[in-house]
């Protein structure tokens, strides 16, 4: 058992994405003047949504719709909207954080990393192993409970205090629902499924050859954001947090891991539910949170969510569940 987790673990930290990844840390806390343009790096976020999106359609317009797909999108958003409660729960006894921060940490954590997403996917990929592609359907749906859930945590851990701001509920879930990347992500998701593989075969040399290079230029600019979180958020990090930030994902994953079997989604599948529900949102979260609850510590939720478990689930928890995932299926 051990030997098979160390296997896929080394071929895993040896892929170029994690490499990538590591000199763009390794540059950041060496202070190397090493950066992406902020433009740039958009448009190749914009080019991942969109090309993941667009293969996710095409792949349900091949599978069609039936229980399963339908079970695990239900299963995805019940994952999202219970994991936040955990999380919340767990951090209020063991860390010395406000309801504001426990309730935004705990949202990155329910939500998902859609860059962990493709990591897994990728790494699939290379061994050769199948998946549902109607995962990303799933990766859109567990987006938006997680900060739901979290702002009702946060409302009522203080309760008639004018500056908890849910502000303006329509406001939060306009941000929540036109965030780019969900709405790129689904809208390329649905064009992939009204074009199918005509579709496909047409835009397959922008979408299919490119990916793995702009994956891996867009991991550098990860890994360097990741590096200068750590740096200026090292503060905040007691160790009673640090440890959330590696045992959440585990809780998060055996959950996730349970359902899959019960749905009886393939070893692919399973990793990669398992995948999402062990990632922590990085992108659509804090945009939201930004929002809807400024008095949380963004130096707190990002470094956590970037700088401690998006390495560590691209280091070490992929080649977990996908060990996991072979094992419950």
């Amino acid at each position: 058992m051990i030997d098979q987790i160390a296997q896929i673990a080394t071929a895993n930290l040896l892929s170029p994405m994690v490499l990538f990844f590591a000199l763009g840390v390794a540059a950041a806390l060496a202070k190397s003047d090493l950066v992406i343009p902020e433009a740039a790096a958009k448009a190749m976020a914009l080019y991942l949504m969109l090309a993941i999106g667009f293969k996710g359609g095409v792949e349900v317009a091949a599978h069609g719709l039936d229980a399963r797909l339908l079970g695990t999108l239900l299963a995805g958003a019940f994952l999202s909207a219970t994991v936040p409660l955990i999380g919340f729960a767990l951090l209020r006894l063991t860390a010395n954080l406000s309801a504001y921060d426990a309730a935004a940490i705990a949202a990155h954590y329910g939500s998902i990393s859609i860059v962990t997403f493709v990591a897994a996917s990728q790494t699939l990929e290379h061994m050769g192993i199948p998946y549902e592609g109607y995962l990303v359907a799933v990766a859109a749906v567990m987006e938006t409970p997680a900060i739901l859930v979290a702002l009702w945590l946060a409302s009522r851990a203080a309760p008639g205090q004018d500056d908890v701001q849910v502000q303006g509920k329509n406001g939060v879930l306009r941000e929540i629902a036109l965030n780019g990347s969900i709405v790129l992500l689904v809208g390329s998701f649905f064009i992939g499924a009204a074009s199918g593989k005509e579709g496909m075969e047409a835009v397959s040399p922008f979408i299919v050859d490119p990916f793995q290079g702009v994956l891996c230029l867009f991991l550098l600019d990860m890994g360097l954001l990741a590096g200068r979180s750590l740096t200026q958020g090292r503060r905040s990090l007691t160790p009673a947090v640090l440890a959330f930030g590696a045992y959440m994902p585990l809780l998060s994953a055996s959950f996730a891991a349970l359902f899959a079997w019960l749905l009886g989604l393939s070893v692919g599948g399973s990793a990669l539910l398992i995948t999402l529900a062990a990632s922590a949102s990085y992108i659509a979260v804090p945009a939201a949170l930004r929002l809807a609850l400024p008095q949380a510590n963004p130096a707190v939720y990002l470094t956590m969510s970037l700088g401690v478990t998006f390495p560590l689930n691209l280091a070490l928890g992929i080649p977990l569940y996908i060990f996991i995932a072979t094992m419950f299926s």
